[in-house]
């Protein structure tokens, strides 16, 4: 048999380069300029290309977008749930109590990510409709380029956990198109579910670029899920380079239904309830003003439309409704666990006092469980249910709530609490809907930790305020598609003062026909009535019911009746005229037109769902 023999060449390795790794040593001379190339090693001098670093002393960036809470959900906002780890964070950080979002979650998201209002970036609506307008894409304009994209670019690892929904659910195949996965929209790293809402038992999942299977494990949960990811993402980062930033996007799929949750959290809340959705408002309105949060005087707005007094349900009827709330508290007392288990990750690792942490909701709580709450909240969008019917099949299946065989979520006067003390819900465009809380830690340009700002803002303004902080730029161009410029103001100045005024100077809102329009301390707000609609246009009589001039515009003076009493617009009309011209002109500007009300009917164009060839 022949001999082997086995070579090794060692090489020294170059410690002192800007990048880690192994290099070949310089052999030129001095002399030579770098990256001079001659016929030898002797006679050339090599050069290396220098990495791209993140602006010097850039902190990290850590968005937790919470799905469906309400504003008053959190205990340091006047809730009876145990939410510790947002009260730590509020009592290091500040609480925003006039900071609003868009009516529904992919708006939201858009906004958030890209700096710019909703239409501009391509999701006028959800991306489960594409409608062929500019405004209504249903996937983000490339010209609208996400806070991953630009600080990818500029020197940041960009990782992202739980909730996607910013792409069709019809591109989501093993042969894309992937232009609009996360990956592709900024994110070195990605884990979660790309769709709306998904069942937290076993959800549907992506990693990366391909679909995955759900780990199966009889204790499996979503939202533990999605923290374990994040934190080990953040420790495979700071392994790989310790020095270098990160952007991490947290958006939970809770606590938007189905509300899936362990039984020990769901019976804790049963008695907390069982006073009913009214009593539940007035306690929070009491802790409101306790906190300061609220003025003294302020009072609640008359029960929404459609939500009866709890009085008026006999006790089966109750029980009933008061599980499904309780399931939905234990759902916000346990993602606040794993969030805990995140900030103590960052804070181990030396990272939390490094990082500014953002955490907010994308709208506020959701209508869609209807007058009762439902085991199958997707009837909402049908209309084939009743109240009597939904009880029945409550009372036969009621201690099998929040389990993996159910869409639970609970009716609306629930969600009438958790938005005390606002008018409306998701969907809507008053306060009930577009007004989330907001808290931001940031230590080190923070004043007075645990303070409360009181100062317009609005999701667009999010990606505006890290790009202040962290020194990236907005580049002209992303990918060879010039971009459209930020449409948000920076909230940075908030930070050392409360007492400062508002810097940003209008707001417009729009979602499914309802519109609003803030204005320098005023609001202008439309209520269309969308919920008549999807019979009617599937009959094909759609004219008759998008009478949008129709419309009655109310006026409220926000700086001095925040929560939308006094109805000003009789008294003030040409102040309203001018706000409602203003909404107009800045609906033009940002691709809102056409107006539609389109959920619940489809008007023409795909519907993109999930395509069933994908499931394992």
């Amino acid at each position: 048999m022949g001999q082997s023999y086995h070579l090794t060449f060692r090489m020294p390795i170059v410690v002192d380069r800007p990048t880690a790794g192994f290099y070949l040593p310089d052999v030129a001379s001095d002399a030579l300029a770098p990256g001079t190339i001659g016929r030898t090693f002797a006679d050339s001098a090599p050069s290396w290309p220098e990495p791209v670093r993140a602006p010097g002393g850039a902190p990290n960036v850590v968005y937790v977008l919470y799905d469906d809470l309400g504003w008053s959900d959190f205990s340091c906002f006047g809730s009876e749930i145990a939410t510790p780890t947002a009260d730590r964070l509020a009592a290091e950080g500040l609480r925003y109590t006039n900071f609003h979002v868009t009516p529904l979650c992919s708006p939201t998201r858009a906004a958030v990510l890209t700096g710019r209002n909703h239409h501009s970036a391509g999701m006028g609506l959800v991306p489960n409709f594409s409608i062929g307008y500019p405004g209504y894409r249903g996937e983000l304009n490339t010209s609208t380029a996400t806070l991953g994209e630009m600080a990818q670019s500029q020197g940041y690892t960009t990782l992202g956990v739980g909730k996607w929904h910013l792409t069709p659910m019809n591109q989501f195949t093993g042969a894309g198109p992937f232009d609009q996965w996360p990956l592709q929209r900024g994110f070195d790293r990605w884990y979660g579910t790309p769709d709306g809402m998904t069942n937290q038992w076993k959800p549907d999942l992506i990693e990366d670029n391909r679909w995955i299977d759900a780990p199966d494990d009889p204790d499996y949960h979503f939202t533990e899920d999605i923290v374990d990811h994040a934190i080990d993402m953040v420790r495979d980062q700071k392994n790989g380079d310790a020095e270098k930033p990160f952007f991490l996007y947290v958006a939970f799929c809770a606590v938007h239904f189905p509300h899936h949750v362990p039984p020990r959290y769901i019976d804790k809340y049963v008695p907390v309830f069982e006073k009913g959705w009214d009593q539940t408002r007035a306690d929070r309105l009491v802790r409101q003003k306790e906190l300061g949060l609220v003025a003294p005087d302020a009072e609640l707005p008359e029960r929404n439309p459609g939500v009866k007094a709890w009085e008026e349900y006999d006790d089966d009827a109750s029980a009933s409704m008061v599980r499904l709330q309780a399931a939905f508290a234990g759902m916000v007392e346990h993602t606040d666990e794993h969030l805990g288990r995140l900030v103590s990750a960052l804070e181990e690792m030396g990272e939390l006092d490094n990082t500014v942490f953002v955490l907010f909701s994308d709208n506020g709580a959701s209508q869609e469980g209807g007058e009762v709450g439902s085991l199958n909240s997707m009837r909402f969008f049908t209309g084939y249910t009743t109240p009597e019917d939904e009880l029945a099949e409550l009372r036969e299946n009621r201690d099998t709530i929040g389990e993996a065989q159910w869409v639970n979520n609970y009716g609306t006067g629930w969600s009438m609490a958790s938005n005390t003390p606002l008018k409306r819900f998701k969907q809507d465009t008053h306060g009930g809907g577009v007004r989330s809380p907001l808290i931001v830690r940031w230590p080190r340009e923070i004043a007075d930790p645990g303070g409360i700002r009181t100062q317009f803002h609005h999701a667009v303004d999010l990606t505006p305020t890290m790009l202040d902080i962290t020194g990236l730029v907005l580049p002209a161009s992303v990918k060879g598609v010039e971009q459209k410029p930020l449409e948000g103001t920076s909230l940075r100045y908030t930070f050392r003062s409360g007492d400062e005024p508002s810097r940003k100077d209008t707001q417009y809102f729009e979602m499914n026909g309802q519109r609003a329009i803030w204005q320098g301390g005023w609001k202008a707000v439309a209520h269309h009535a969308p919920e008549l609609e999807p019979i009617l246009v599937l009959l094909g009589d759609a004219a008759s019911v998008t009478d949008f001039e129709a419309d009655r515009w109310e006026l409220y003076h926000l700086d001095e009746d925040w929560n939308e009493l006094n109805d000003l617009a009789e008294a003030e009309p040409e102040r309203l005229a001018m706000l409602v011209d203003r909404w107009w002109k800045e609906a033009e500007t940002h691709d809102v037109l056409p107006l539609g009300a389109i959920i619940g009917g489809m008007r023409g164009g795909p519907m993109s769902g999930r395509p069933e060839s994908t499931r394992r």
